[in-house]
């Protein structure tokens, strides 16, 4: 089996994502179809053997959808399938995490966001254009000549882009407006009398077929491929009303029956149609745009320092191992490590982390952040694809290919409303006519139906809430591998942590002293850290951290040495200190004042290992050092509590350990000295009382339990955001994205309620008033009206969407 990545931007134009997959799916040899509605690009599974990805593409090609240039022809290799989180084999899965595009520079990640973007906005405005040019220059690639190159990428009169939606609105509009002014009707209603010449009574049939042809035409070719499908839709839909009102006005043009035509309703239904598509599909854009952001943050160059001196380069020529020049002010061009110099740098657009972080020598950098005010030389560990830019990249675009289930909800119910219009519509013409009203206005009442229940909004209505809510959680280091993770999230009421380097460093550093008398803390512990700061031992790498960490200058020390099995010793500033523990004080006798000894048992009783630093057989201080709490744990779990969720916590260390980081941070429920095979049943014992459990764990040790819980989350990922085993990965090492996560999974399944009930609600009044309930009243909606109507029910789901973008996470 392999994987190929094709552009389907214009079958999403007229087909819901079910109707594309199922479509796709009919072709021999075919497995699996998985289509990404944001990147507008469909992920096929094939057999090589029965078929060839050309083969896939003619096809597609011969229905008529024009699809784009593909993001990569053949992405995949053979694939092995890999064990799903509920033990079943999950090829899908595996696929779509081999066949991602694979930038190599900035023209590739540039490119590779544009593909993906393509089917809508490719041409819609000249940016893109010369984005598209710069990319080409950029990889010095000759473009391939092509018998069909015209179908390579969306031309504006070919494609369904916003640009083709626009192009023809504004034409259609200027000829309605002429249709309107020498309409009868309109005349009659407005008493006004536009001006006569030979031929003019023609010219509302004239101008409005050509509308019809030209404007109705998208509308036209889509309810052709949905009815060849044997899936109607929202195409389908509009095509029967303009087709309708298109015959029937030229029946009565002709004189065939004596009625009114519809020119005029023709022309401005049409054109409103046009309009509503595009505003529909800008908006669309819209949400799109924090990937597009992204790709634009990597620099064209960089300053690559050699033997020979610095030489400016193409991002495309950088390797592992290059050493880099970043100026003050410039992009980082690719992830690496700081060898010299120390600057902030701004991480907002890859981690959300609003403050720039303080980097130093051997501290990692992320490609496309901005450096600040220092110079800054690093050492290159990651180009193009293997950029946590292009993984994060990557996994937006694996999320939005996934479906909710209000995704699929909004599909069915977009299905059966199309069914339930048709229905209406021939209904509501067989009453009128029952009830002996004129045929002209039974048709319009019919074509108002049509129009008026287009499932344009339903289909809209969880797929914009889908991009915006992804790129969100994008843009605040939120990475959402499954969407159905981020679904069920706001069910959780248990969230188990790992303990160590999730609510820990995962380091050691000193969490509590105490000194004797006369000595001030701060010097005991720069004494401290001169010690240790030799010696490579996991403890003495905590003292000197905490020490530098408070901002405590370590001093310089002489004649350091080990002390075999008992501790270390150095000279500072002419006097001879030892550091070690228990043993140490045994060996040589030391004399603990009884405030050092409670503070060394108060240590003991938490598990926490005690150092003592001595001079001449007298203890002058005592270090508690563990593995440090975050300082953000505390306020994670406050605020987890305050959302009504239970906190747990699993680790290996010993219970007193456990139960003392659980005490400081407020945890309800310990599971201690838990080996890592073991921590997955503690998982499932949670879940068989009943509890929606999330598993925050590093992804790798935590594995099997990131799989079993109902929503596995692997957190402080930064360095590997291809991390496989949870639904949602986290770039930043900081526990308070959690309740983050859950804030985002509530808001996002809010707004996908508000639009279902805006799209579907608006239709269960649309109908009946559209169908003429209201007559005896007076009340009556013309088809052009009843367009607007639809129209503004698409453009209220989108800007009701729009508005999650101002949720602060």
């Amino acid at each position: 089996m392999k994987t190929s990545v094709i552009k389907v931007g214009d079958m999403l134009s007229v087909w819901s994502l079910d109707e594309v997959e199922s479509r796709i799916g009919e072709v021999p040899g075919v497995e699996s179809v998985t289509v990404n509605f944001a990147a507008e690009n469909a992920t096929v599974r094939y057999d090589e053997t029965r078929v060839a990805v050309a083969e896939i593409k003619s096809t597609v090609r011969e229905l008529g959808l024009q699809s784009a240039k593909p993001a990569e022809d053949v992405a995949v290799a053979e694939d092995a399938p890999t064990e799903n989180r509920q033990g079943h084999i999950d090829e899908r899965k595996q696929d779509v995490a081999v066949q991602s595009v694979e930038p190599k520079s900035k023209a590739d990640v540039s490119t590779v966001t544009r593909d993906a973007h393509a089917g809508h906005d490719q041409h819609d405005d000249s940016a893109s254009d010369s984005s598209k040019h710069s990319a080409d220059k950029q990889t010095d690639k000759p473009k391939k000549p092509s018998g069909h190159e015209g179908h390579e990428s969306h031309d504006k009169h070919q494609g369904h882009s916003p640009a083709m939606f626009r192009d023809r609105f504004w034409l259609s509009l200027t000829v309605t407006v002429p249709v309107v002014i020498w309409s009868a009707h309109i005349q009659d209603l407005l008493g006004y009398q536009a001006p006569a010449f030979p031929g003019s009574g023609w010219m509302p049939a004239v101008l409005s077929t050509a509308v019809f042809l030209y404007g109705g035409l998208v509308f036209l070719q889509g309810a052709w491929q949905e009815l060849r499908d044997r899936l109607p839709g929202m195409m389908t839909l509009i095509s029967l009303a303009i087709t309708v009102a298109f015959v029937f006005s030229w029946v009565v043009q002709l004189g065939l029956i004596d009625s009114s035509a519809l020119w005029w309703e023709l022309a401005t239904l049409v054109t409103i149609m046009l309009l509503g598509h595009w505003i529909e599909m800008r908006s669309i854009n819209q949400a799109q745009g924090a990937l597009k952001e992204l790709a634009k943050l990597l620099p064209d160059t960089a300053t690559r320092i050699t033997d020979a001196g610095e030489e400016k380069v193409n991002i495309s020529a950088l390797q592992n191992g290059d050493l880099l020049l970043v100026r003050p002010g410039e992009s980082v061009p690719a992830d690496g490590v700081v060898r010299k110099g120390t600057s902030d740098i701004d991480e907002a657009m890859i981690t959300g982390e609003s403050r720039p972080v303080k980097k130093g020598e051997g501290d990692e950098v992320i490609a496309a952040t901005i450096n600040g005010e220092g110079s800054l030389r690093i050492e290159v560990t990651g180009t193009g694809d293997k950029t946590k830019l292009s993984g994060i990249m990557r996994l937006v675009a694996d999320a939005q290919t996934s479906k909710s289930r209000s995704q699929h909800l909004a599909d069915r119910a977009a299905r059966l409303l199309t069914v339930v219009a048709i229905v209406a519509a021939v209904v509501t013409f067989a009453a009128w006519q029952l009830a002996g009203a004129e045929i002209d206005f039974s048709v319009v009442r019919m074509v108002t139906v049509l129009v008026i229940a287009c499932p344009h909004a339903l289909g809209l209505a969880v797929p914009l809430v889908v991009a915006i809510s992804t790129t969100l959680g994008a843009r605040n280091g939120l990475l959402v591998r499954d969407r159905r993770g981020l679904e069920e999230a706001r069910n959780l009421d248990t969230v188990v942590f790992d303990k160590t380097g999730t609510l820990t460093l995962g380091e050691f550093r000193i969490v509590a002293m105490s000194v004797a008398e006369g000595l001030p803390e701060d010097e005991a512990l720069r004494i401290a850290s001169g010690i240790e700061a030799e010696s490579q031992h996991p403890i003495a790498r905590g003292i000197v951290k905490t020490a530098e960490d408070k901002g405590i200058a370590v001093p310089s020390t002489d004649g350091f040495r080990a002390i075999t099995g008992k501790g270390v010793a150095a000279t500072i500033d002419g006097v001879e200190y030892h550091m070690g523990g228990p043993a140490l004080l045994k060996a040589e006798k030391v004399t603990v004042p009884p405030a050092l000894q409670a503070a060394s048992d108060a240590a003991a009783s938490h598990g926490q290992a005690a150092i003592y630093l001595v001079q001449n057989g007298k203890a002058l201080a005592v270090y508690a050092v563990a593995d440090a709490i975050r300082n953000e744990s505390r306020e994670a779990i406050e605020a987890l509590h305050e959302r009504g969720i239970e906190v747990a916590m699993l680790t290996g260390d010993a219970q007193a350990v456990a139960d003392a980081v659980a005490k400081e941070l407020g945890i309800d429920t310990v599971f201690a000295e838990v080996l890592p095979d073991d921590k997955a049943s503690k998982i499932r014992e949670l879940q068989a009382q009943g509890k929606k459990v999330a598993m925050i764990g590093d992804g790798v040790n935590d594995a099997p339990a990131l799989a079993t819980a109902d929503i596995g989350i692997a957190i402080g990922a930064g360095a590997d955001v291809a991390v496989e085993a949870g639904h949602i990965v986290l770039v930043r090492s900081d526990p308070r994205d959690i309740p983050r996560i859950i804030t985002l999974s509530r808001v996002t399944y809010r707004k996908m309620k508000q639009n279902l009930w805006l799209a579907a609600g608006y239709n269960i009044f649309a109908i009946p008033l559209a169908a003429g309930v209201l007559a005896p009243w007076g009340i009556l909606l013309t088809p052009a009206v009843g367009a607007i109507l639809m129209s503004a029910s698409t453009v209220v789901v989108a800007i009701n969407a729009q508005l999650l973008k101002r949720v602060k996470l």
